[in-house]
C-alpha cells in the first residue's frame, strides 16, 4: 500500500472511531412527569428515593422532563401530547386529570399514575390486580376518608352541627367528593354547606362565605391545586379562626387545625418503585395497582388553643406528630 493511501485510510479511521463510540453509548431514558400541580418537595423526594433504591439516579442513568398544569386542568392534554412527542420512556401522572390526559395521549408509552379515586371506575385500568394496557400505579382512595375527617371534627367540636366543605369545581373528582361528603355528614348527623374555589384569587371570597354562614368547621376536599396552596389555606383558616381539616401534614404545619389521610409520600414511593421496575423492562399490565395502608394524623395544638379547643389525650397520643 502506498504511503498516501495508508495515511488517508488512517485519517478516515480516526474520524470513524468517535462515531462508533457514540453509537455504542446507551441512551439515557427520560421519565416524563405530568402533574396537575407541582409536587411538594417531600413527595418528589419520595419518588427520587424509590428510584435510587431501584438503581436509578437522576442525571446519571435517567433524566426527568417535568410538565405541570399548575392547577389549570385544561392544559393537561397539550402537556401530555408534548411528553409523547419527546418519546419519554415512562409517564408519571399525578392526579386523575393528568392520568386521563396521559391515557388519551398514548397507548404505548407506560404510564404510572397516582389518583385519589377508583381507577377501575375511572376507566384507567381493567382491574386492580390485572391492569391490562399501558397503565398501572397507586390508588389513594382519599375520598373515602371524608367520613373519618368529619368524625375528627365532630369529636373536637360536638356543637358544630353545620360544616363547610371547600372543593375545587375544576377537579374531575369534585362531584364525587361532594357526594361522599354529603353521605358522610348524614351518617354522623351533620349538615353540609358547599363552598367552591378554583383559583387562589377565589379563596378570600370562599372564606368570607364560610364566616358569613357561621359554620362550625371546615373540611377541605383533597385536590392537587389545593396541595400547591397549602400555606395560603392554612393562613386563611388561622386568620378567620376556622377549625379546619385537610389531608396533608403541611396543612397542620401551616396553622391548620388537623390533617388526616393516607401517607402520600409512601404512595409516591410505591409509584417510584413501579417506575424503576418499568425502566428495567417490566410491563404495566403485569404490575397490579397498589393501595397504601399507612394513615397519618397531624394536630396543631397552638391552633387548638387559639380556638379554645381541648384536644382529647387519646387523639394526641395517636397522632403521628403534634405541632405546639
Amino acid at each position: 500500500m502506498r504511503r498516501r493511501e495508508f495515511i488517508s485510510l488512517l485519517g478516515g479511521a480516526t474520524v470513524a472511531w468517535p462515531l462508533i463510540a457514540r453509537a455504542q453509548q446507551p441512551v439515557i431514558p427520560t421519565v416524563g412527569f405530568l402533574e396537575n400541580a407541582s409536587l411538594l418537595p417531600r413527595y418528589a423526594a419520595a419518588y427520587n428515593q424509590a428510584l435510587k433504591e431501584m438503581g436509578y439516579t437522576e442525571g446519571q442513568n435517567f433524566v426527568i422532563e417535568r410538565h405541570s398544569a399548575e392547577g389549570q386542568y385544561d392544559r393537561l392534554p397539550a402537556l401530555a401530547a408534548d411528553l409523547v412527542r419527546r418519546q419519554v420512556a415512562v409517564i408519571v401522572a399525578t392526579g386523575l386529570a393528568a392520568a386521563l390526559a396521559a391515557k388519551a395521549a398514548t397507548t404505548t408509552i407506560p404510564i404510572v399514575f397516582t389518583t385519589a379515586t377508583d381507577p377501575v371506575k375511572d376507566g384507567l385500568v381493567a382491574s386492580l390486580s390485572r391492569p391490562g394496557g399501558n397503565l398501572t400505579g397507586v390508588s389513594l382512595l382519599t375520598g373515602e376518608l371524608v367520613q373519618k375527617r368529619l368524625e375528627l371534627l365532630r369529636d373536637l367540636l360536638p356543637d358544630a352541627t353545620v360544616i363547610a366543605v371547600l372543593v375545587n369545581p375544576n377537579n374531575p373528582n369534585a362531584e364525587l367528593n361532594l357526594r361522599l361528603a354529603q353521605e358522610a355528614a348524614r351518617l354522623i348527623g351533620r349538615q353540609i354547606i358547599i363552598v367552591k374555589a378554583g383559583a387562589a384569587s377565589e379563596f378570600d371570597t370562599a372564606f368570607a362565605t364560610i364566616v358569613q354562614q357561621r359554620v362550625g368547621a371546615l373540611v377541605i376536599a383533597g385536590d392537587p391545586f389545593f396541595n400547591s396552596q397549602i400555606e395560603q389555606l392554612g393562613a386563611l383558616t388561622v386568620r378567620h379562626a376556622v377549625p379546619a381539616i385537610y389531608q396533608q401534614r403541611e396543612f397542620a404545619a401551616a396553622g391548620g387545625l388537623l390533617s388526616y389521610g393516607i401517607s402520600i409520600p409512601d404512595a409516591y414511593r410505591l409509584a417510584g418503585i413501579y417506575v424503576g421496575q418499568i425502566l428495567k423492562g417490566n410491563k404495566p399490565a403485569d404490575l397490579p395497582v397498589q393501595q397504601p395502608v399507612k394513615f397519618e394524623l397531624f394536630i396543631n395544638l397552638k391552633t387548638a388553643k387559639a380556638l379554645r379547643l381541648t384536644v382529647p389525650l387519646v387523639m394526641r397520643m395517636t397522632a403521628d406528630e403534634v405541632f405546639e
